[in-house]
């Protein structure tokens, strides 16, 4: 089954640093934009960084245990591929990218095994990039 694309819309306080982060970091195609606005092919999917002020989430993010790390809360992300998953890692950590969780395999040896990394954008937006070797476990109990 083929899956539909997202469409998701962020706040950023600063639009320009934002641009710049999914833009030329993450390397996502710029679509249409306004002075207020701009919308990025984020992995196939629509992504849209909407000016706003600073919100209490940015600010400060909650987080819940899992795996023995503090997952911030809320986060959004996609699934890649485990070698797509890699070669993002690879190329964030050449960056010097500052994550939140560095990447690593979660749950490794138990059901939902999976290859994860947390990290937030320039105005405090929480994103996980997630890889299974076995998709088959994305919803697995």
């Amino acid at each position: 089954m083929a899956l539909s694309p997202f469409h998701l819309a962020i706040p950023v306080y600063d639009l320009a640093a934002a641009r710049h982060f999914y833009g030329d970091v993450f390397g996502c195609a710029e679509g249409r934009s306004s002075a207020h606005w701009v919308d990025f092919d984020f992995f196939g999917h629509q992504l849209v960084i909407h000016e706003h002020p600073r919100t209490a989430a940015q600010e400060q993010a909650h987080t819940n245990p899992v795996d023995g790390h503090d997952v911030p809360v809320p986060h959004f992300g996609v699934v890649l591929g485990w070698e797509e998953w890699e070669a993002l890692a690879d190329r964030l950590q050449s960056r010097g990218t500052a994550f939140v969780i560095e990447p690593y395999v979660r749950f490794k040896g138990q059901v939902g095994e999976q290859a994860t990394m947390f990290l937030l954008d320039p105005c405090g937006n929480a994103l996980e990039f997630k890889a299974f070797k076995d998709i088959g476990q994305l919803f697995a109990k």
